[in-house]
């Protein structure tokens, strides 16, 4: 499933299209037009656009252009082609397919070549000029007292806190679950209930995280991750791991080490 470090990796692939100008737009799944926009306007308003730069924030990645802002979402099963290649060939917990008939949105440019969104579930989407307020810090630049605050701004479970796009952007449930196995605090833990120690701790391993798992390849490469099975045993001392629902997502975590 595509968090940011995927996301950061379809961006960096994207590079390639600056400068390039719109020629075309393959948009046949009105689902997929987010918020105000509709696939009519995805077809009038972008051919003729040149590409500027990208961005991202969390996992909203954005297409600059000398006319709309583009906003791609991934939801948990997109994948993005560029000049028809894929950086990331296949997602965890997504189908091993490659069908094109999964191709919800493109854009094809003067001169030849092409972006594209193959999305199974048809979980993301594509917006333009969208709000780019309603999304929290970067996970990956947030300061520690601004990060502090965030964290014990809220009574909700620590897990759901850490998922909140609105709050903090970037985190799903691998690298929530990888980053509070690294600073072990258990993620049913009430967000405001913890110390400035503990802050400091879940911070520094939250930023730890997002550095070596984007160096091995993906937020499916953390160290807990191989134990995320029914059944599964912490990698550090052997004990069973915890299996349950924490902010709607199936959660594991270690309850000898994780409190």
């Amino acid at each position: 499933m595509p968090e940011m470090l995927e996301i950061e990796a379809y961006r960096r692939a994207a590079e390639p299209i600056v400068g390039r100008t719109v020629r075309g737009v393959h948009a046949p799944d009105e689902w997929y037009a987010k918020g105000d926009t509709s696939t009519e306007q995805l077809r009038t308003v972008l051919p003729g656009v040149t590409i500027t730069g990208l961005r991202r924030i969390g996992k909203l990645m954005l297409i600059d252009t000398d006319g709309p802002v583009l906003g791609l979402r991934y939801g948990m099963t997109g994948r993005i082609l560029v000049d028809d290649a894929a950086p990331i060939e296949a997602l965890e917990y997504s189908s091993d397919r490659n069908d094109p008939a999964w191709d919800r949105f493109g854009i094809v440019f003067s001169g030849g070549g092409s972006l594209m969104i193959r999305d199974p579930r048809r979980l993301g989407g594509v917006e333009l000029d969208p709000d780019e307020s309603k999304l929290g810090p970067d996970a990956g630049a947030v300061s520690r007292m601004l990060f502090g605050e965030i964290v014990l701004g809220s009574a909700a479970p620590l897990k759901a806190r850490l998922m909140d796009q609105a709050k903090l952007a970037g985190l799903g449930n691998l690298l929530v679950d990888e980053t509070l196995f690294r600073a072990g605090l258990a993620p049913d833990r009430l967000a405001n209930s913890l110390g400035d120690d503990e802050i400091a701790r879940l911070h520094r391993a939250m930023r730890r995280t997002i550095t070596v798992l984007g160096k091995r390849g993906g937020s499916h490469t953390g160290d807990l991750q191989p134990a995320r099975i029914r059944g599964g045993t912490c990698p550090n001392d052997g004990t069973e791991l915890v299996r349950a629902d924490v902010g709607g997502r199936t959660t594991y975590w270690c309850p000898q080490h994780q409190t």
